[in-house]
């Protein structure tokens, strides 16, 4: 294979030249604009939420939201260890302290019995959690059912990091509808992409409103420049807002597409002993925005790196799952909450390519050469 085969690499559709020509001749470009405002509206319904705030990251959407919170310095805020840093790091630049639990077996995602030791023995400490980050990892959705009634009854919001599920849905809600806020990203190798963006999302209107503010560098209403509080840019253009709209119009087909390269490698692989993929709970449906394998090499004859090395030397990306936050060297003082679930998924497991332009022949050469190595 010559050309390099990545793992979720941006696909066009064909929709967003006509929306981002329409921008051009408008002569909006950017700040904000008309597709900006009908992007936010188009995906709140998508989702079923009633207010949208289109921002320039999934990142800066979780920024916001703990700031909306009103998560400061001293807080603490619990987080799933399991996930992408961009779901921690905004805690800190509150100046506040993450919290991590670990993951089940079920879905990898957010232990609910986990989460509620970790409230009871932090509020032990007096320190009550200010809000809790749960992720639906690789487009699996958590079990909300029970980590929304964890946080209820001890009242902590909760912050529904949707980045890699749009289009996955819980027992018929969309993911991205549960929390008291929840996120979405748009960046380069997400289901849909806006090149760089992402979402805040929620049934609160002043909320969304205030967000909209924070993210315009907070200017307050005069005829000059006027700012009597610390803002952000974080605002999405009229041009990107765009191409998220050109994409939109083929979410579900991109779903189909993705499940069916799921299908495809779990029909090839899942076969041979030692092989097993990410689960899909019962009642819920994944996008299955990358394909995810574990690899135990006590029942195989090799292991997750040698598959992601002998791949590699044919020019195809693979990668180990997230390394967990608890495991990482910025987060080592940070509170953590474990059963080592994530600490097995990280040093057994892989993702292969998931890309929505990959082709069968493409696929086929992929699951070949895993399999002359099991």
């Amino acid at each position: 294979m010559s050309q390099r085969i990545y793992l979720s690499p941006p696909h066009m559709s064909g929709e967003e030249l006509k929306l981002v020509i329409d921008a051009f001749e408008s002569n909006w470009i950017a700040p904000l604009g008309p597709h900006v405002d009908a992007f936010e509206r188009e995906v709140a319904n998508y989702i079923g939420v009633q207010h949208a705030a289109a921002l320039s990251s999934g990142t800066a959407a979780i920024h916001l939201a703990l700031i909306l919170l009103g998560v400061e310095q001293g807080n603490e805020v619990i987080c799933q260890s399991f996930t992408f840093s961009g779901s921690a790091n905004p805690i800190v630049y509150q100046r506040a302290l993450p919290v991590f639990v670990d993951s089940e077996t079920d879905t990898w995602n957010m232990d609910p019995e986990l989460l509620e030791e970790a409230i009871k023995d932090r509020m032990a400490k007096g320190k009550k959690p200010k809000a809790v980050i749960v992720v639906h990892l690789y487009g699996q959705p958590a079990k909300m059912d029970e980590i929304m009634a964890v946080c209820r009854q001890y009242e902590i919001p909760v912050i529904e990091d949707a980045a890699e599920a749009l289009g996955s849905s819980y027992k018929g809600k969309k993911a991205g509808s549960f929390g008291n806020m929840s996120i979405l990203s748009f960046n380069g190798n997400k289901i849909i992409t806006t090149s760089g963006g992402g979402m805040l999302l929620s049934n609160d209107e002043q909320k969304i409103k205030r967000a909209r503010f924070l993210a315009t560098q907070a200017r307050d209403d005069a005829p000059h420049y006027e700012h009597s509080q610390i803002g952000y840019n974080y605002r999405m253009s009229n041009i990107l807002a765009a191409i998220g709209r050109g994409q939109l119009k083929v979410l579900e087909r991109r779903v189909q597409k993705k499940r069916s390269i799921f299908e495809f490698y779990h029909k090839r692989l899942a076969k041979h002993e030692g092989i097993s993929f990410q689960p899909e709970l019962d009642h819920t449906h994944s996008n299955r925005w990358l394909t995810c394998m574990v690899i135990d090499p006590q029942n195989t004859k090799t292991t997750h790196d040698e598959i992601r090395l002998l791949l590699d030397k044919y020019n195809i990306e693979s990668r180990p799952l997230w390394k967990p936050m608890h495991l990482q060297p910025v987060f080592k003082e940070a509170p953590a909450y474990c059963s080592g679930v994530s600490e097995r998924l990280f040093k057994h497991g892989l993702c292969l390519p998931s890309g929505t332009a990959l082709k069968e022949q493409q696929l086929d050469q992929i699951c070949a050469l895993i399999e002359s190595l099991l």
